[in-house]
């Protein structure tokens, strides 16, 4: 799974825990309706990394906790593997 995509099922994940609406998020996030609705239909492909961490504050967890989920295990393998192909390739 992209990176992306897990970044979006993890939202949607806390939206339905917390009882959360898309609007609702952006108000407590205190980002526009239009930026998280863009990344979360797919019309955007990234979200960047400030806005992100107003997603955090608006569901009051911190950048960790919200990367430390089972979704993001897959991609923290593919990080380590480039990182050891990296270093073959630059001996």
């Amino acid at each position: 799974m992209e990176l992306s995509e897990a970044i979006r099922k993890r939202i949607n994940n806390l939206k339905e825990e917390q009882k959360y609406t898309l609007h609702g998020l952006s108000l407590m996030a205190g980002v526009t309706d239009s930026t998280l609705d863009s990344f979360m239909k797919h019309k955007s492909k990234s979200i960047n990394a400030k806005t992100l961490l107003h997603v955090c504050e608006g569901f009051q967890i911190s950048l960790e906790e919200f990367f430390t989920d089972p979704l993001f295990d897959e991609n923290a393998k593919e990080v380590k593997k480039m990182a050891q192909n990296k270093k073959t390739t630059h001996k």
